[in-house]
């Protein structure tokens, strides 16, 4: 009974040691200070290119849809000048 209980509940040191050998871990590189720096400048870098990027589809996704909002509006005034002779005399007669 004694040794189902060991093999049920396992210390985490008996798991660790046990499955370190056999699991995959994962790879730890070792890089200078200077090579971090450039690294994380890199980083940055990229991040500040996307973000202009997306600032810049943002914005002319904006300018298109105020193009159309302005286009519709125009019409929607034509629309109204029309039919509103045509109100003043029905009111009329």
């Amino acid at each position: 009974m004694y040794f189902a209980k060991a093999t049920m509940y396992t210390s985490l040191f008996d798991s660790f040691f046990s499955d370190s050998f056999l699991a995959p871990h994962r790879t730890v590189y070792v890089v200078s200070d200077s090579q971090l720096e450039e690294l994380k400048k890199r980083q940055h870098q990229e991040e500040l290119d996307n973000l202009t990027e997306s600032r810049k589809r943002l914005e002319a996704n904006y300018q298109s849809r105020i193009k159309i909002l302005d286009e519709r509006e125009t019409e929607i005034k034509e629309e109204l000048k029309t039919l509103t002779p045509a109100e003043k005399e029905a009111v009329k007669a």
